[in-house]
Protein backbone atom coordinates (compact mmCIF):
# COMPACT_ATOMS: atom_id res chain seq x y z
CA UNK A 1 0.00 0.00 0.00
CA UNK A 2 1.45 3.39 -0.96
CA UNK A 3 1.94 6.13 1.63
CA UNK A 4 -0.81 8.40 0.34
CA UNK A 5 -3.44 5.66 0.59
CA UNK A 6 -2.24 4.75 4.09
CA UNK A 7 -2.42 8.40 5.15
CA UNK A 8 -5.91 8.69 3.72
CA UNK A 9 -7.12 5.56 5.53
CA UNK A 10 -5.72 6.53 8.95
CA UNK A 11 -6.80 10.19 8.79
CA UNK A 12 -10.18 9.21 7.36
CA UNK A 13 -10.74 6.67 10.14
CA UNK A 14 -10.01 9.27 12.83
CA UNK A 15 -12.34 11.79 11.19
CA UNK A 16 -15.10 9.18 11.02
CA UNK A 17 -14.54 8.51 14.74
CA UNK A 18 -14.83 12.21 15.61
CA UNK A 19 -18.00 12.67 13.59
CA UNK A 20 -19.52 9.49 15.04
CA UNK A 21 -18.83 10.69 18.59
CA UNK A 22 -20.37 14.10 17.78
CA UNK A 23 -23.55 12.45 16.53
CA UNK A 24 -23.69 10.16 19.57
CA UNK A 25 -23.09 13.04 22.00
CA UNK A 26 -25.28 15.60 20.24
CA UNK A 27 -26.23 18.48 22.55
CA UNK A 28 -29.96 18.72 23.14
CA UNK A 29 -30.01 21.64 25.59
CA UNK A 30 -28.07 24.82 26.32
CA UNK A 31 -26.57 23.17 29.42
CA UNK A 32 -25.20 20.35 27.27
CA UNK A 33 -24.08 22.76 24.55
CA UNK A 34 -22.23 25.13 26.93
CA UNK A 35 -21.07 22.80 29.73
CA UNK A 36 -21.76 19.18 28.66
CA UNK A 37 -24.51 19.00 31.28
CA UNK A 38 -21.88 19.31 34.04
CA UNK A 39 -21.60 15.53 34.20
CA UNK A 40 -18.11 14.77 32.85
CA UNK A 41 -15.85 12.50 34.94
CA UNK A 42 -12.64 14.20 36.18
CA UNK A 43 -10.31 11.77 34.34
CA UNK A 44 -12.28 12.17 31.10
CA UNK A 45 -12.29 15.94 31.56
CA UNK A 46 -8.56 15.88 32.28
CA UNK A 47 -7.91 14.05 29.03
CA UNK A 48 -10.20 16.41 27.10
CA UNK A 49 -8.48 19.40 28.71
CA UNK A 50 -5.12 18.02 27.64
CA UNK A 51 -6.29 17.78 24.04
CA UNK A 52 -7.92 21.21 24.22
CA UNK A 53 -4.76 22.77 25.62
CA UNK A 54 -2.17 20.94 23.45
CA UNK A 55 -2.90 22.66 20.20
CA UNK A 56 -1.26 22.69 16.80
CA UNK A 57 1.31 24.98 18.41
CA UNK A 58 2.25 22.23 20.89
CA UNK A 59 2.09 19.28 18.51
CA UNK A 60 3.15 20.72 15.17
CA UNK A 61 5.07 23.91 15.83
CA UNK A 62 6.67 23.82 19.29
CA UNK A 63 9.26 21.14 18.49
CA UNK A 64 10.13 23.06 15.32
CA UNK A 65 10.54 26.31 17.21
CA UNK A 66 12.76 24.53 19.77
CA UNK A 67 14.63 22.68 17.03
CA UNK A 68 15.72 25.92 15.37
CA UNK A 69 15.78 28.21 18.41
CA UNK A 70 17.40 25.96 21.01
CA UNK A 71 17.83 27.41 24.48
CA UNK A 72 16.05 30.68 23.69
CA UNK A 73 12.80 28.91 22.86
CA UNK A 74 12.74 26.80 26.04
CA UNK A 75 10.50 29.60 27.33
CA UNK A 76 7.61 28.01 25.41
CA UNK A 77 7.89 24.90 27.57
CA UNK A 78 8.30 26.78 30.83
CA UNK A 79 5.60 29.35 30.10
CA UNK A 80 2.88 27.03 28.87
CA UNK A 81 3.43 24.37 31.53
CA UNK A 82 3.81 26.85 34.38
CA UNK A 83 0.74 28.71 33.20
CA UNK A 84 -1.36 25.60 33.40
CA UNK A 85 -0.31 25.17 37.05
CA UNK A 86 -1.43 28.77 37.70
CA UNK A 87 -4.74 28.06 36.02
CA UNK A 88 -5.31 24.87 37.99
CA UNK A 89 -4.47 26.45 41.36
CA UNK A 90 -5.66 30.07 41.13
CA UNK A 91 -8.49 30.22 38.61
CA UNK A 92 -10.35 27.04 37.62
CA UNK A 93 -11.67 25.76 40.99
CA UNK A 94 -12.99 29.17 42.02
CA UNK A 95 -14.76 29.79 38.74
CA UNK A 96 -16.33 26.33 38.94
CA UNK A 97 -17.56 27.12 42.43
CA UNK A 98 -19.11 30.31 41.08
CA UNK A 99 -21.18 28.05 38.85
CA UNK A 100 -21.58 29.98 35.59
CA UNK A 101 -21.33 28.89 31.97
CA UNK A 102 -18.75 31.35 30.61
CA UNK A 103 -15.84 33.60 31.61
CA UNK A 104 -17.62 36.84 30.58
CA UNK A 105 -20.61 35.78 32.69
CA UNK A 106 -18.37 35.54 35.76
CA UNK A 107 -16.79 38.93 35.02
CA UNK A 108 -20.20 40.52 34.41
CA UNK A 109 -21.66 39.20 37.68
CA UNK A 110 -18.53 39.74 39.79
CA UNK A 111 -18.14 43.33 38.63
CA UNK A 112 -21.94 43.89 38.57
CA UNK A 113 -21.79 45.41 35.12
CA UNK A 114 -23.06 44.52 31.66
CA UNK A 115 -20.34 46.80 30.30
CA UNK A 116 -17.69 44.65 32.01
CA UNK A 117 -19.32 41.56 30.53
CA UNK A 118 -19.30 43.10 27.04
CA UNK A 119 -15.67 44.17 27.33
CA UNK A 120 -14.80 40.64 28.48
CA UNK A 121 -16.55 39.25 25.40
CA UNK A 122 -14.47 41.55 23.16
CA UNK A 123 -11.25 40.49 24.91
CA UNK A 124 -12.22 36.83 24.67
CA UNK A 125 -13.05 37.00 20.96
CA UNK A 126 -9.85 38.94 20.17
CA UNK A 127 -7.60 36.43 21.94
CA UNK A 128 -9.51 33.36 20.75
CA UNK A 129 -9.62 34.40 17.10
CA UNK A 130 -5.87 35.09 17.16
CA UNK A 131 -5.33 31.68 18.75
CA UNK A 132 -7.51 29.83 16.28
CA UNK A 133 -5.50 31.29 13.37
CA UNK A 134 -2.56 29.22 14.64
CA UNK A 135 -4.70 26.09 14.65
CA UNK A 136 -5.90 26.68 11.12
CA UNK A 137 -2.28 27.24 10.06
CA UNK A 138 -1.40 23.84 11.52
CA UNK A 139 -4.33 22.17 9.75
CA UNK A 140 -3.19 23.63 6.44
CA UNK A 141 0.40 22.44 6.98
CA UNK A 142 -0.67 18.88 7.85
CA UNK A 143 -3.15 18.52 5.02
CA UNK A 144 -0.85 20.05 2.41
CA UNK A 145 1.70 17.28 2.89
CA UNK A 146 -0.16 14.16 3.85
CA UNK A 147 -3.25 14.50 1.67
CA UNK A 148 -1.22 16.12 -1.12
CA UNK A 149 -3.36 19.22 -1.45
CA UNK A 150 -2.41 22.89 -1.17
CA UNK A 151 -2.60 24.67 2.20
CA UNK A 152 -5.80 26.52 1.29
CA UNK A 153 -7.65 23.34 0.35
CA UNK A 154 -6.37 21.58 3.46
CA UNK A 155 -7.50 24.42 5.67
CA UNK A 156 -10.99 24.35 4.13
CA UNK A 157 -11.27 20.58 4.68
CA UNK A 158 -10.26 20.95 8.32
CA UNK A 159 -12.74 23.79 8.84
CA UNK A 160 -15.53 21.64 7.41
CA UNK A 161 -14.75 18.80 9.84
CA UNK A 162 -14.69 21.17 12.83
CA UNK A 163 -17.90 22.78 11.64
CA UNK A 164 -19.69 19.45 11.59
CA UNK A 165 -18.77 18.03 14.97
CA UNK A 166 -18.55 21.30 16.93
CA UNK A 167 -21.81 22.81 15.70
CA UNK A 168 -23.75 19.57 16.20
CA UNK A 169 -22.22 18.38 19.46
CA UNK A 170 -21.49 21.61 21.32
CA UNK A 171 -19.40 21.19 24.48
CA UNK A 172 -20.80 17.70 25.09
CA UNK A 173 -19.74 16.47 21.66
CA UNK A 174 -16.45 18.38 21.78
CA UNK A 175 -15.56 16.88 25.17
CA UNK A 176 -15.82 13.26 24.10
CA UNK A 177 -14.31 14.01 20.70
CA UNK A 178 -11.32 15.57 22.44
CA UNK A 179 -10.79 12.40 24.47
CA UNK A 180 -10.41 10.46 21.21
CA UNK A 181 -8.20 13.22 19.81
CA UNK A 182 -5.95 13.11 22.86
CA UNK A 183 -5.38 9.37 22.45
CA UNK A 184 -4.54 9.89 18.75
CA UNK A 185 -2.22 12.84 19.28
CA UNK A 186 -0.26 11.41 22.21
CA UNK A 187 0.34 8.11 20.40
CA UNK A 188 1.31 10.01 17.26
CA UNK A 189 3.79 12.15 19.19
CA UNK A 190 5.44 9.58 21.43
CA UNK A 191 5.74 6.54 19.13
CA UNK A 192 8.01 8.20 16.52
CA UNK A 193 9.93 9.91 19.33
CA UNK A 194 10.68 6.49 20.85
CA UNK A 195 11.84 5.14 17.48
CA UNK A 196 14.12 8.13 16.88
CA UNK A 197 15.54 8.15 20.42
CA UNK A 198 16.41 4.47 20.08
CA UNK A 199 18.05 5.07 16.71
CA UNK A 200 20.15 8.07 17.80
CA UNK A 201 20.93 7.24 21.44
CA UNK A 202 19.89 3.64 22.12
CA UNK A 203 17.55 4.91 24.87
CA UNK A 204 13.82 4.20 24.33
CA UNK A 205 12.72 7.09 26.58
CA UNK A 206 13.09 10.37 24.64
CA UNK A 207 13.41 12.63 27.73
CA UNK A 208 16.34 10.51 28.92
CA UNK A 209 17.67 10.08 25.39
CA UNK A 210 18.13 13.86 25.20
CA UNK A 211 20.85 13.51 27.85
CA UNK A 212 22.35 10.29 26.48
CA UNK A 213 25.30 9.75 24.16
CA UNK A 214 24.88 9.98 20.40
CA UNK A 215 25.35 6.54 18.81
CA UNK A 216 27.49 7.92 15.99
CA UNK A 217 29.85 10.29 17.83
CA UNK A 218 29.84 8.74 21.29
CA UNK A 219 29.44 12.20 22.81
CA UNK A 220 26.27 13.51 24.49
CA UNK A 221 23.71 14.27 21.82
CA UNK A 222 23.39 17.95 22.78
CA UNK A 223 27.18 18.32 22.59
CA UNK A 224 27.13 16.60 19.20
CA UNK A 225 24.39 18.94 17.97
CA UNK A 226 26.28 21.99 19.23
CA UNK A 227 29.32 20.89 17.24
CA UNK A 228 27.29 20.32 14.08
CA UNK A 229 25.66 23.74 14.28
CA UNK A 230 28.91 25.52 15.10
CA UNK A 231 30.63 23.94 12.06
CA UNK A 232 27.79 25.17 9.82
CA UNK A 233 27.80 28.71 11.17
CA UNK A 234 24.62 28.41 13.25
CA UNK A 235 24.29 29.52 16.87
CA UNK A 236 25.01 26.72 19.32
CA UNK A 237 21.87 24.92 20.42
CA UNK A 238 22.40 25.45 24.15
CA UNK A 239 23.57 29.07 23.90
CA UNK A 240 21.40 31.97 25.05
CA UNK A 241 21.23 34.78 22.49
CA UNK A 242 18.00 36.49 23.49
CA UNK A 243 18.09 39.03 26.32
CA UNK A 244 17.25 37.81 29.79
CA UNK A 245 14.62 40.54 30.07
CA UNK A 246 12.76 39.44 26.96
CA UNK A 247 12.96 35.75 27.89
CA UNK A 248 11.62 36.48 31.37
CA UNK A 249 8.75 38.64 30.10
CA UNK A 250 7.95 36.11 27.38
CA UNK A 251 7.77 33.28 29.92
CA UNK A 252 5.55 35.35 32.22
CA UNK A 253 3.34 36.35 29.29
CA UNK A 254 2.84 32.72 28.30
CA UNK A 255 2.16 31.69 31.91
CA UNK A 256 -0.50 34.26 32.72
CA UNK A 257 -1.87 34.03 29.20
CA UNK A 258 -2.37 30.29 29.69
CA UNK A 259 -4.12 30.95 33.00
CA UNK A 260 -6.47 33.36 31.23
CA UNK A 261 -7.38 31.19 28.26
CA UNK A 262 -11.19 31.06 28.17
CA UNK A 263 -11.45 27.87 26.09
CA UNK A 264 -9.44 25.96 28.73
CA UNK A 265 -11.22 27.57 31.69
CA UNK A 266 -14.66 26.54 30.41
CA UNK A 267 -13.52 22.92 30.48
CA UNK A 268 -13.73 23.06 34.28
CA UNK A 269 -17.40 24.09 34.06
CA UNK A 270 -18.22 20.62 32.69
CA UNK A 271 -17.52 18.64 35.89
CA UNK A 272 -20.15 18.17 38.61
CA UNK A 273 -18.28 19.61 41.63
CA UNK A 274 -15.41 21.89 42.67
CA UNK A 275 -13.54 18.85 43.99
CA UNK A 276 -13.93 17.26 40.57
CA UNK A 277 -12.57 20.44 38.96
CA UNK A 278 -9.42 20.21 41.10
CA UNK A 279 -9.07 16.51 40.34
CA UNK A 280 -9.48 16.98 36.59
CA UNK A 281 -6.85 19.76 36.69
CA UNK A 282 -4.37 17.29 38.20
CA UNK A 283 -5.18 14.62 35.63
CA UNK A 284 -4.85 17.13 32.80
CA UNK A 285 -1.35 18.04 34.00
CA UNK A 286 -0.37 14.35 33.88
CA UNK A 287 -1.70 13.97 30.33
CA UNK A 288 -0.02 17.20 29.22
CA UNK A 289 3.32 16.17 30.75
CA UNK A 290 3.52 13.11 28.47
CA UNK A 291 3.94 15.40 25.46
CA UNK A 292 5.83 18.25 27.07
CA UNK A 293 8.53 16.00 28.50
CA UNK A 294 9.00 14.54 25.01
CA UNK A 295 9.03 17.78 22.99
CA UNK A 296 12.62 18.93 23.79
CA UNK A 297 13.98 15.58 22.64
CA UNK A 298 11.91 15.68 19.45
CA UNK A 299 13.25 19.16 18.63
CA UNK A 300 16.91 18.36 19.23
CA UNK A 301 16.86 14.96 17.53
CA UNK A 302 14.99 16.33 14.52
CA UNK A 303 17.74 18.92 14.00
CA UNK A 304 20.39 16.19 14.16
CA UNK A 305 18.50 14.12 11.59
CA UNK A 306 18.00 17.15 9.36
CA UNK A 307 21.72 17.93 9.31
CA UNK A 308 22.55 14.25 8.75
CA UNK A 309 20.27 14.33 5.70
CA UNK A 310 22.14 17.23 4.10
CA UNK A 311 25.58 15.98 5.20
CA UNK A 312 25.24 12.15 5.07
CA UNK A 313 28.98 11.50 5.25
CA UNK A 314 29.28 13.04 8.69
CA UNK A 315 31.32 15.99 7.49
CA UNK A 316 30.08 19.50 6.82
CA UNK A 317 32.50 19.75 3.90
CA UNK A 318 30.57 17.22 1.79
CA UNK A 319 26.94 18.31 1.34
CA UNK A 320 24.41 16.16 -0.48
CA UNK A 321 23.88 16.70 -4.21
CA UNK A 322 20.42 18.11 -4.90
CA UNK A 323 19.72 15.38 -7.45
CA UNK A 324 20.35 12.77 -4.75
CA UNK A 325 17.96 14.32 -2.23
CA UNK A 326 15.78 11.77 -0.39
CA UNK A 327 12.08 11.29 -1.03
CA UNK A 328 11.02 13.20 2.08
CA UNK A 329 12.67 16.36 0.72
CA UNK A 330 10.86 15.91 -2.60
CA UNK A 331 7.55 15.36 -0.82
CA UNK A 332 7.81 18.51 1.30
CA UNK A 333 9.09 20.60 -1.61
CA UNK A 334 5.70 20.10 -3.23
CA UNK A 335 4.02 21.90 -0.32
CA UNK A 336 6.18 25.00 -0.68
CA UNK A 337 7.28 24.66 2.95
CA UNK A 338 10.77 23.45 2.07
CA UNK A 339 12.95 24.74 -0.74
CA UNK A 340 16.38 24.73 -2.40
CA UNK A 341 18.04 27.73 -4.04
CA UNK A 342 21.32 26.85 -5.75
CA UNK A 343 23.04 30.19 -5.16
CA UNK A 344 26.53 29.10 -6.26
CA UNK A 345 25.39 26.76 -9.05
CA UNK A 346 27.35 23.73 -7.81
CA UNK A 347 24.28 21.46 -7.49
CA UNK A 348 25.01 20.77 -3.82
CA UNK A 349 22.69 21.53 -0.88
CA UNK A 350 24.63 24.00 1.22
CA UNK A 351 22.85 24.30 4.57
CA UNK A 352 24.53 27.04 6.59
CA UNK A 353 23.81 29.69 9.21
CA UNK A 354 24.56 32.52 6.80
CA UNK A 355 21.73 34.12 4.84
CA UNK A 356 24.17 34.80 1.99
CA UNK A 357 25.30 31.18 1.54
CA UNK A 358 22.39 29.10 2.88
CA UNK A 359 20.53 27.29 0.09
CA UNK A 360 18.15 25.09 2.09
CA UNK A 361 15.03 26.69 3.61
CA UNK A 362 12.89 24.69 6.04
CA UNK A 363 9.60 25.97 7.51
CA UNK A 364 9.72 25.31 11.25
CA UNK A 365 6.14 24.06 11.33
CA UNK A 366 7.05 20.92 9.35
CA UNK A 367 9.64 19.48 11.75
CA UNK A 368 7.35 17.26 13.85
CA UNK A 369 5.36 16.11 10.84
CA UNK A 370 8.44 15.42 8.73
CA UNK A 371 10.42 13.79 11.56
CA UNK A 372 9.28 10.19 10.86
CA UNK A 373 10.10 10.59 7.16
CA UNK A 374 13.50 12.13 7.93
CA UNK A 375 14.27 9.17 10.24
CA UNK A 376 12.95 6.71 7.62
CA UNK A 377 10.32 5.23 9.96
CA UNK A 378 7.57 2.82 8.78
CA UNK A 379 4.67 4.19 6.73
CA UNK A 380 2.09 3.57 9.44
CA UNK A 381 4.03 5.85 11.82
CA UNK A 382 4.01 8.62 9.20
CA UNK A 383 0.24 8.22 8.78
CA UNK A 384 -0.27 8.23 12.55
CA UNK A 385 1.68 11.49 12.88
CA UNK A 386 -0.52 13.05 10.19
CA UNK A 387 -3.63 12.06 12.15
CA UNK A 388 -2.07 13.31 15.39
CA UNK A 389 -1.22 16.72 13.99
CA UNK A 390 -4.74 17.16 12.71
CA UNK A 391 -6.20 15.94 16.01
CA UNK A 392 -4.17 18.52 17.94
CA UNK A 393 -5.21 21.38 15.69
CA UNK A 394 -8.87 20.39 15.43
CA UNK A 395 -9.33 19.74 19.17
CA UNK A 396 -8.12 23.17 20.18
CA UNK A 397 -9.90 24.89 17.29
CA UNK A 398 -13.16 23.32 18.47
CA UNK A 399 -12.56 24.49 22.05
CA UNK A 400 -11.79 28.04 20.93
CA UNK A 401 -14.83 28.19 18.68
CA UNK A 402 -16.94 26.89 21.55
CA UNK A 403 -15.69 29.73 23.76
CA UNK A 404 -16.44 32.30 21.04
CA UNK A 405 -19.88 30.83 20.38
CA UNK A 406 -20.80 30.82 24.06
CA UNK A 407 -19.67 34.40 24.50
CA UNK A 408 -21.77 35.62 21.58
CA UNK A 409 -24.94 33.61 22.20
CA UNK A 410 -24.98 33.55 26.01
CA UNK A 411 -23.21 36.76 26.98
CA UNK A 412 -24.43 39.05 24.20
CA UNK A 413 -27.66 37.70 22.72
CA UNK A 414 -29.18 36.03 25.80
CA UNK A 415 -27.85 38.51 28.36
CA UNK A 416 -28.24 41.81 26.56
CA UNK A 417 -29.83 41.76 23.11
CA UNK A 418 -32.76 39.38 23.68
CA UNK A 419 -33.12 38.26 27.33
CA UNK A 420 -36.49 36.62 26.61
CA UNK A 421 -35.09 34.28 23.96
CA UNK A 422 -36.17 30.64 24.37
CA UNK A 423 -33.71 27.85 25.11
CA UNK A 424 -34.25 26.51 21.60
CA UNK A 425 -33.58 29.96 20.16
CA UNK A 426 -30.44 30.38 22.24
CA UNK A 427 -29.19 26.98 21.11
CA UNK A 428 -29.78 27.97 17.49
CA UNK A 429 -28.00 31.30 17.96
CA UNK A 430 -25.04 29.46 19.57
CA UNK A 431 -24.74 27.18 16.55
CA UNK A 432 -25.04 30.07 14.09
CA UNK A 433 -22.43 32.14 15.94
CA UNK A 434 -20.06 29.16 15.92
CA UNK A 435 -20.55 28.74 12.18
CA UNK A 436 -19.75 32.43 11.61
CA UNK A 437 -16.67 32.15 13.85
CA UNK A 438 -15.44 29.16 11.82
CA UNK A 439 -15.79 31.13 8.58
CA UNK A 440 -13.89 34.13 10.01
CA UNK A 441 -11.17 31.93 11.54
CA UNK A 442 -10.71 30.09 8.24
CA UNK A 443 -10.36 33.35 6.34
CA UNK A 444 -7.77 34.69 8.80
CA UNK A 445 -5.94 31.34 8.80
CA UNK A 446 -5.15 31.80 5.11
CA UNK A 447 -2.77 34.66 5.99
CA UNK A 448 -1.30 33.99 9.45
CA UNK A 449 1.09 36.53 11.00
CA UNK A 450 3.78 33.94 11.74
CA UNK A 451 4.52 30.29 12.47
CA UNK A 452 1.76 28.50 14.36
CA UNK A 453 3.54 28.75 17.72
CA UNK A 454 4.35 32.44 17.18
CA UNK A 455 0.75 33.25 16.30
CA UNK A 456 -0.48 31.38 19.36
CA UNK A 457 2.05 33.26 21.50
CA UNK A 458 0.43 36.53 20.39
CA UNK A 459 -2.96 35.16 21.50
CA UNK A 460 -1.52 34.27 24.90
CA UNK A 461 -0.24 37.83 25.21
CA UNK A 462 -3.72 39.21 24.51
CA UNK A 463 -5.30 36.88 27.09
CA UNK A 464 -2.57 37.77 29.59
CA UNK A 465 -3.12 41.50 29.24
CA UNK A 466 -6.92 41.49 29.34
CA UNK A 467 -8.64 38.41 30.82
CA UNK A 468 -6.20 37.05 33.41
CA UNK A 469 -5.93 40.21 35.55
CA UNK A 470 -9.73 40.63 35.62
CA UNK A 471 -10.18 37.01 36.75
CA UNK A 472 -7.45 37.17 39.38
CA UNK A 473 -8.65 40.46 40.83
CA UNK A 474 -12.25 39.28 40.63
CA UNK A 475 -11.45 36.21 42.73
CA UNK A 476 -8.93 37.56 45.24
CA UNK A 477 -9.76 41.25 45.70
CA UNK A 478 -12.91 42.71 47.19
CA UNK A 479 -11.80 46.27 46.42
CA UNK A 480 -11.72 46.19 42.60
CA UNK A 481 -15.00 47.60 41.32
CA UNK A 482 -16.75 47.68 37.95
CA UNK A 483 -15.11 50.91 36.79
CA UNK A 484 -11.66 49.63 37.63
CA UNK A 485 -12.19 46.26 35.95
CA UNK A 486 -13.49 47.81 32.72
CA UNK A 487 -10.74 50.44 32.59
CA UNK A 488 -8.08 47.82 33.32
CA UNK A 489 -9.24 45.38 30.62
CA UNK A 490 -9.51 48.10 27.99
CA UNK A 491 -6.11 49.61 28.87
CA UNK A 492 -4.34 46.23 28.95
CA UNK A 493 -5.84 45.04 25.68
CA UNK A 494 -5.29 48.31 23.79
CA UNK A 495 -1.69 48.85 24.85
CA UNK A 496 -0.84 45.23 23.90
CA UNK A 497 -2.62 45.43 20.54
CA UNK A 498 -0.91 48.70 19.65
CA UNK A 499 2.51 47.31 20.57
CA UNK A 500 1.92 44.11 18.58
CA UNK A 501 0.74 46.03 15.51
CA UNK A 502 3.67 48.44 15.64
CA UNK A 503 6.21 45.68 16.29
CA UNK A 504 4.84 43.42 13.56
CA UNK A 505 4.84 46.28 11.04
CA UNK A 506 1.06 46.16 10.52
CA UNK A 507 0.64 49.92 10.43
CA UNK A 508 1.43 51.59 7.14
CA UNK A 509 5.13 52.30 6.90
CA UNK A 510 6.21 54.07 3.67
CA UNK A 511 8.30 51.89 1.43
CA UNK A 512 7.66 48.60 3.18
CA UNK A 513 5.17 45.76 2.98
CA UNK A 514 6.86 43.62 5.60
CA UNK A 515 4.86 41.58 8.11
CA UNK A 516 7.97 40.42 9.97
CA UNK A 517 9.03 41.65 13.40
CA UNK A 518 10.48 45.15 13.46
CA UNK A 519 13.02 46.22 16.08
CA UNK A 520 11.58 46.14 19.63
CA UNK A 521 10.03 49.50 20.51
CA UNK A 522 10.71 49.22 24.24
CA UNK A 523 14.13 47.96 25.37
CA UNK A 524 14.43 44.38 23.99
CA UNK A 525 10.76 43.44 24.42
CA UNK A 526 9.28 41.65 21.40
CA UNK A 527 5.59 41.56 20.48
CA UNK A 528 5.17 38.02 21.84
CA UNK A 529 6.54 39.12 25.22
CA UNK A 530 4.51 42.28 25.70
CA UNK A 531 1.46 40.56 27.22
CA UNK A 532 3.12 40.65 30.64
CA UNK A 533 3.56 44.43 30.36
CA UNK A 534 -0.06 44.75 29.22
CA UNK A 535 -1.13 42.73 32.26
CA UNK A 536 0.82 45.06 34.54
CA UNK A 537 -0.92 48.03 32.93
CA UNK A 538 -4.27 46.29 33.49
CA UNK A 539 -3.55 45.70 37.20
CA UNK A 540 -2.31 49.26 37.80
CA UNK A 541 -5.18 50.97 35.97
CA UNK A 542 -7.80 48.77 37.67
CA UNK A 543 -6.29 49.47 41.10
CA UNK A 544 -5.99 53.23 40.60
CA UNK A 545 -9.48 53.67 39.13
CA UNK A 546 -11.09 51.43 41.78
CA UNK A 547 -9.47 53.31 44.64
CA UNK A 548 -10.54 56.62 43.14
CA UNK A 549 -14.20 55.52 43.03
CA UNK A 550 -16.77 53.82 45.25
CA UNK A 551 -16.24 50.42 46.83
CA UNK A 552 -18.19 47.49 45.38
CA UNK A 553 -21.58 46.82 47.02
CA UNK A 554 -21.63 44.73 50.19
CA UNK A 555 -23.29 41.77 48.44
CA UNK A 556 -20.48 41.68 45.84
CA UNK A 557 -17.81 41.69 48.53
CA UNK A 558 -19.62 38.85 50.27
CA UNK A 559 -19.85 37.00 46.94
CA UNK A 560 -16.09 37.26 46.48
CA UNK A 561 -15.46 35.93 49.97
CA UNK A 562 -17.88 33.03 49.45
CA UNK A 563 -16.16 31.99 46.21
CA UNK A 564 -12.77 31.79 47.93
CA UNK A 565 -13.91 29.99 51.10
CA UNK A 566 -13.02 26.28 50.78
CA UNK A 567 -15.87 25.04 52.98
CA UNK A 568 -18.40 23.10 50.96
CA UNK A 569 -15.86 22.66 48.17
CA UNK A 570 -17.17 19.19 47.51
CA UNK A 571 -20.30 20.61 46.00
CA UNK A 572 -20.89 23.51 43.67
CA UNK A 573 -23.95 25.68 43.60
CA UNK A 574 -25.20 26.79 40.21
CA UNK A 575 -26.64 30.27 40.30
Amino acid sequence: MDQFTLNLLVVGATFALYIGIAIWARAGSTSEFYAAGRGVHPVINGMATGADWMSAASFISMAGIISFGGYNTSAYLMGWTGGYVLLAMLIAPYLRKFGKFTVPEFIGDRFYSQTARTVAVICLITASLTYVIGQMTGVGVAFSRFLEVDKTTGLLIGAAIVFFYAVIGGMKGITYTQVAQYVVLILAYTIPAIFISLKLTGNPLPPLGLFSDHVGSGAPILETLNGMLQDLGFTEYTKQTDTTLNMFLFTVSLMIGTAGLPHVIVRFFTVPTVAAARSSAGWALVFIALLYLTAPAVGAMARVNLIDTVYPNGTTEAPLAYEQRPDWVKNWEQTGLLGFDDKNGDGLINYTGSAETNEFSVNRDIITLANPEIANLPGWVIALVAAGGLAAALSTAAGLLMAISSAVSHDLIKSQINPSISEKGELLSARISMAVAIVIATYLGLNPPGFAAQTVALAFGLAASSIFPALLMGIFSTRINNKGAVAGMIAGLLVTLVYIFLHKGWFFIPGTNSFTDADPLLLSIKSTSFGSIGALVNFVVAYVVSNASDEPPVEIRELVESVRIPSGAGTAVDH
